[in-house]
């Protein structure tokens, strides 16, 4: 058996006033800890994922975690960081350390606090995932960044707003079931569809429904070795873990085609000695709805430009032939940027542990994750089974 997550924790995620970065860390540092039945002397390694980008006014957060408890002094701790796949960056250099023998068990947290920050500030720090010198006066930040991206989607492929649309309600009515989802409402497909004054148009062919949430909150898994996570009370594998970076000015690649998503799922299932068809389900990186749709295409469940075929038909349905984001996403459940990529392995290992209450899979036994910063930059893609 490779390494293993071997406990995990999860905040909500809100918009949290009396929560700091730092309360958030220490939360979920201790609660993954506890949930693992290891103490904080067991560690050995802390890995933090932390976007900042000016959110927080604390940087050089990654000693935050030591805070956690007395028992981690001393102990090895970084802060890594690769846009929105932050929290999967923390997660793979953890198993890097594993692989290396450099560590038994690593302790991994991704945390964001963003919504104290004033919204101009906020559409400015996140424009900053996305190559300044071509992007930085984009209208409406990095909403306009994707609106782009839409609009060259339509124009190549036809409309695709209607499947856009049912993204977006797809991944609210799978939101209601989770308890961490920021929104947990079923907004419905005519809701999705139209501009309204609750539903305007943001940037492009994107409304204010095909876009993430700005969010607070945390989320930490403790991963171990095979060795060490053969004795412990549950044991979610990772199978694989890949990771492909591509160019970051869009301008040198076809944004339309998320080619480095091609080639992490590619790497991903090749390591795994799997088809993506022997996947339970996948959590993929829907920041904004045309990202999920031309991830069905990158990640091969259906050829370029027949996205929307995926959802028309119901294939990505909690209960088709592949259910995408039965968490509800990052639509539903908030985009905290340096937590995501770590709640969705946390939600992954709970589902593949039974343990994911209403937003179960019946019979899960092979989780996807897909996890993206900038534009298809950083892609990052992980398989976990359970072995215990």
């Amino acid at each position: 058996m490779t390494a293993a997550i071997v406990g995990w924790a999860h905040t909500p995620f809100a918009k949290m006033d009396a929560e700091t970065v730092e309360s958030l860390i220490v939360r979920v540092a201790q609660e993954a800890l506890e949930h693992a039945g290891l103490s904080a002397a067991d560690v050995d390694e802390i890995v933090l994922g932390h976007f900042n980008a000016g959110f927080s006014a604390q940087d050089f957060t990654a000693g935050l975690v030591l805070q956690a408890s007395p028992d981690l002094r001393f102990k090895p701790a970084t802060r890594v960081e690769n846009a929105c796949a932050t929290g999967s960056a923390a997660v793979h250099q953890a198993l890097k350390s594993i692989a290396a023998k450099a560590a038994k068990v690593v302790l991994v947290v991704g945390v964001e606090q963003m919504t104290k920050t004033p919204g101009p500030e906020i559409g400015k720090n996140l424009l900053k995932a996305s190559y300044l010198p071509e992007d930085g006066e984009t209208p409406a930040g990095f909403a306009g960044v994707f609106g782009k991206i839409a609009a060259g989607y339509f124009q190549r492929h036809g409309d695709q707003s209607d499947a856009l649309a049912m993204i977006a309600a797809k991944n609210h009515k799978n939101g209601v079931s989770n308890p961490y989802a920021q929104m947990r409402k079923d907004l419905g497909f005519e809701f999705c569809r139209q501009e309204s004054e609750k539903n305007p148009f943001v940037a492009g062919p994107l409304k204010r429904t095909d876009c993430s949430l700005v969010s607070d909150g945390a989320a930490a898994l403790v991963i171990a070795d095979g060795e060490t996570a053969a004795g412990m009370a549950r044991a979610i594998t990772f199978r694989a873990a890949a990771h492909a970076q591509d160019f970051m000015p869009m301008s040198k690649r076809d944004i339309l085609k998320f080619e480095g998503c091609g080639e992490a799922w590619r790497r991903g299932l090749g390591q795994a000695g799997i088809a993506l068809g022997d996947l339970s389900f996948v959590e993929t990186h829907d920041c904004f709805t045309i990202a999920e749709l031309i991830e069905y295409e990158a990640m091969g469940l259906v050829p370029e430009g027949q996205g929307a075929r995926a959802i028309r038909e119901g294939w990505t349905a909690k209960d088709g032939r592949l259910p995408v984001n039965p968490s509800g996403g990052l639509k539903a459940k908030g985009h905290p940027i340096g937590a995501t990529g770590v709640s969705m392995h946390a939600l992954t290992a709970m589902q593949l542990a039974g343990e994911a209450g209403d937003m179960q899979i019946p019979g899960a036994t092979l989780g996807g994750i897909f996890n993206m910063g900038g534009a298809a930059v950083a892609n990052y893609v992980s398989i976990l089974e359970r072995t215990r």
